[in-house]
């Protein structure tokens, strides 16, 4: 990938990427722009490497599941064994952070076992206060705020399809939610851009508006689907009621009602669009049978690509910064 012209094609040549200059210290990713744009371009780089460097060779990796998992379970504990590491699962029977023990003493008893430490979380504070104890890198996997490792596979997808990362236009249809910011995000910093398409009463928060705004971007709203996609080169969905909001199912069923992502609706994109989708999909809600499966979707590349993201993330955090380059 050129940092340049955030061009992202298929160049699967055995390499090392060179590191952005003065990256130096203990880094923790929690959103997205916790890497420079350098940063993140380095990062998808090393995530296309067939034989990436080892850099957790004989070293474990403590992946800490607040909430069920399928695709960042597998996904992070792969992409650990593919960099040489043990990743070891802590589910909420083994950790209970700010009941059993606080976010703090978990990530500095975690840290005298593992290089590396990566969370699921409802709340996005309990990141901050693990990171804050600098033990180790601290990743989040997911929290109510923001999901940056889907981001990265977002654009991974994005740019091997279509051979660039630059003036994408991405409509999100659906929630505002802690995907659609991380994505938000992402997108501004490699010069893209986001249209939301969301119901009355479930707009786009404005901390989110002021996050992509501190990176001279802006997220376009919309109240009606139609417009959100018309022209877009790529219409994304989530689904309705997130992880921890099925109380509210029923009543978001109704206020969502028009904005199922279906051929019709993907008819108003440009004629090239592709569908993305984050996953487990519901079908018939807020995504048609015969559009998560048509040709133009790419949410099963999308999917696999969580770990190569997750292996240039951990490549980066790990290899560039706490070993030397000649082990690379």
């Amino acid at each position: 990938m050129s940092g340049h012209d955030h061009d992202h094609g298929h160049d699967h040549e055995v390499r090392r990427p060179e590191p952005p200059p003065g990256v130096t210290g203990m880094r923790h990713f929690l959103e997205v722009d916790d890497l420079s744009l350098d940063e993140l371009l380095h990062v998808l780089d090393l995530a296309e490497l067939v034989f990436p460097p080892q850099v957790l060779r004989g070293k474990g990796a403590a992946l800490v599941f607040e909430k069920p998992s399928l695709r960042t379970r597998s996904s992070m504990e792969m992409a650990v064994v593919q960099l040489g590491g043990h990743p070891v699962m802590i589910g909420p029977a083994e950790v209970g952070l700010g009941v059993r023990e606080t976010p703090e003493d978990v990530a500095r008893t975690l840290g005298g076992y593992h290089a590396v430490l990566a969370a699921r979380v409802f709340e996005h504070e309990n990141l901050e206060r693990m990171a804050a104890t600098d033990v180790v890198p601290v990743v989040n996997l997911l929290s109510d705020l923001s999901h940056p490792l889907q981001a990265l596979a977002d654009l991974l997808t994005l740019g091997q399809h279509f051979g660039r990362l630059r003036d994408l236009t991405v409509a999100y249809i659906g929630d505002p939610n802690n995907v659609s910011r991380s994505l938000a995000i992402a997108l501004t910093m490699v010069g893209s851009r986001i249209r939301i398409g969301s119901p009355a009463g479930y707009t786009t928060p404005d901390v989110d508006l002021d996050r992509v705004g501190a990176h001279g971007g802006d997220i376009e709203l919309f109240d009606r689907p139609e417009e959100a996609v018309a022209g877009a080169d790529a219409v994304y969905t989530d689904v309705w009621a997130s992880m921890g909001k099925e109380d509210e199912a029923e009543a978001r069923r109704r206020a969502f009602e028009g904005f199922t992502v279906d051929r019709r609706l993907m008819g108003m994109a440009a004629d090239h669009a592709v569908f993305l989708h984050c996953l487990p999909a519901h079908r018939g809600e807020e995504v048609a049978a015969d559009v998560l499966e048509a040709r133009g979707s790419l949410v099963w590349p999308q999917a696999a690509n969580r770990m190569h993201t997750a292996r240039g993330l951990l490549g980066f955090l790990l290899g560039v910064l706490n070993s030397p380059l000649a082990d690379l």
